[in-house]
């Protein structure tokens, strides 16, 4: 998720995008299940109390501490957050050597 933000150019210093392109992005380049699965995944990045430093900054209704659900992706909108952005400059190393996914 984090990755298919940056490649997309969600960043801290671009407006919010609307969190289901995210999703789509993520879904139709990197895992082609179910969208529930990646919006979940972004909607805990984006809670203060799910993560010490979050990594997704969410504008929108992204839930509560009192177990309330977010809103639907269409409804809610994110970009990266400073940190997440510090974790993946250095993405472009080619550390790993990666190779074609399913789409191959």
């Amino acid at each position: 998720v984090l990755y298919a933000m940056f490649d997309s150019g969600f960043r801290p210093d671009r407006s919010h995008a609307k969190s289901a392109r995210s999703v789509a992005e993520t879904m139709g380049n990197y895992h082609p299940h179910c969208d529930a699965s990646i919006y979940d995944s972004l909607v805990r990045m984006a809670q203060p109390w799910s993560l010490r430093y979050p990594l997704v900054d969410g504008q929108g209704n992204f839930g509560s501490p009192g177990n309330d659900p977010p809103a639907a992706m269409r409804y809610t909108e994110a970009r990266l957050t400073p940190l997440a952005m510090e974790m993946l400059r250095e993405i472009d190393e080619e550390t790993v050597d990666f190779i074609p996914n399913y789409d191959g």
